[in-house]
C-alpha cells in the first residue's frame, strides 16, 4: 500500500495540476513534505531542457517567455514556466505580474505556470526555484522556462540552474555600452535584442556584436545575437532555432556531463550551506545573536572568535 507522499508523487508524475501546485507550495514554504516528495521524484528527473531568461526590467522578458511557450506548445512539447517576481513588501508573496501577461495559456493543460517570490533572496532567483524546476521535470515538462526578476549583476545566479541562458537586452536604455557591463556578457549563451523596432537598434546591435567578439568562446560556442519584437511575435522562431542549435552543440556526452557535474557540485554546496545554517539556527536565538553582535561592535570580542563560539554551541566547533 502506497504512502500519502508516494501517491502524491505519482499524481505529480501523471501531470496532475493540483498535485503539482501543492508540491510547489510545499517547496516554497519549506515544508518537511517537500523534501520527501522531491526524494521520491528525483529518479525521474534529468529529461527536461531548462532555459533561463534574464535581463534588466522592462526588456520584455515576460512577453518573450509567453511567445516561446506558445511556439513549444505548437510543437506539442509540454512546458513549465517559473517566473520569479519581486516579493511584496506587505505579504512576502509574488506580485504575479508575469502570470497576468500569460493568461492566454491558462486553459492549456500542457503548460504549467507559477510565479514565485524572491523573498529577499538576491541573484534574481527564489531559493525554491531549483527544486521547482526538478519537480516540473519529474512531472514530464519537456521545456522549463525560468524567468528571473532582472536585477543586474546578480543575474549570474541563473547560470547555475539553466542549461541555456538567454540574456534579453533592448535599445534605448540610456548609455547602451554601459548597460552591457552589467555582468551579463559572460553568462549569456544567446543574446536577444528585443524591441528591435526601437530607434537605435542597429547601432546597439553593432556595439553588442563588437563586445561579443572579445568574449572567449565556451567549448566552441560563440553566443549569437537574435533580434526579436516579442509583442508582434517577430524573431521568436529564429530564437527557438538558435536554442535548438545550442542544445545540439552541447548535446555531446562529454560536454553535457561536464555541465551536469558543475551544476550538481554547486547544488550540493548550496544545500550543505543551507543545512548548516538551519542547524546553527536551532541553537542560536535572535537575542543571543544580538548579544554577540553587540560585544563585537564594542570590541569586547572579535568576529572570528564569535563565529567559533556559535559553531561550538551548535556542536560544530573545530577540534584542536
Amino acid at each position: 500500500m502506497s504512502t500519502p507522499v508516494e501517491k502524491w508523487a505519482e499524481q505529480v508524475r501523471a501531470g496532475d495540476v493540483r498535485a503539482i501546485s501543492r508540491a510547489v507550495s510545499a517547496i516554497e514554504n519549506r515544508s518537511h513534505q517537500a523534501e520527501e516528495i522531491l526524494r521520491k521524484l528525483f529518479p525521474y528527473t534529468g529529461h527536461a531542457f531548462r532555459i533561463g531568461i534574464t535581463g534588466a526590467p522592462g526588456t520584455g522578458k515576460s512577453t518573450l517567455v509567453d511567445r516561446l511557450a506558445g511556439r513549444y506548445r505548437a510543437q506539442q512539447k509540454t512546458v513549465g514556466i517559473v517566473a520569479v517576481d519581486p516579493s511584496s513588501p506587505f505579504t512576502g508573496g509574488a506580485i504575479l505580474g508575469d502570470r497576468i501577461r500569460m493568461q492566454g495559456h491558462a486553459t492549456d493543460s500542457g503548460i504549467f505556470i507559477r510565479s514565485m517570490a524572491t523573498r529577499g533572496y538576491l541573484g534574481g532567483l527564489a531559493q525554491a526555484t531549483g527544486d521547482t524546476a526538478l519537480l516540473l521535470d519529474a512531472a514530464g515538462k519537456q521545456m522549463i522556462l525560468v524567468e528571473t526578476v532582472g536585477v543586474g549583476q546578480g543575474e549570474i545566479e541563473i547560470v547555475r540552474l539553466a542549461d541555456c541562458t538567454l540574456v534579453v537586452l533592448m535599445p534605448g536604455m540610456g548609455d547602451d555600452v554601459q548597460s552591457l557591463k552589467a555582468g551579463l556578457m559572460e553568462i549569456g549563451d544567446i543574446f536577444v535584442l528585443n524591441k528591435a523596432d526601437r530607434e537605435g537598434a542597429g547601432r546597439f546591435e553593432q556595439q553588442l556584436r563588437a563586445i561579443l567578439q572579445i568574449v572567449p568562446e565556451r567549448d566552441g560556442w560563440k553566443p549569437p545575437v537574435v533580434r526579436t519584437i516579442a509583442t508582434e511575435n517577430k524573431g521568436v522562431d529564429e530564437l527557438a532555432e538558435q536554442i535548438e542549435i545550442f542544445r545540439k552543440h552541447f548535446g555531446e556526452a562529454h560536454q553535457r556531463r561536464a555541465r551536469e557535474l558543475a551544476h550538481w557540485k554547486e547544488w550540493l554546496l548550496r544545500m550543505l550551506e543551507a543545512r548548516l545554517m538551519e542547524r546553527v539556527g536551532r541553537h542560536l536565538t535572535e537575542s543571543q545573536l544580538e548579544k554577540l553582535a553587540a560585544e563585537v561592535a564594542a570590541r569586547k570580542k572579535d568576529p572570528y572568535g564569535a563565529v567559533e563560539e556559535i559553531l561550538a554551541h551548535a556542536g560544530m566547533g573545530e577540534k584542536r
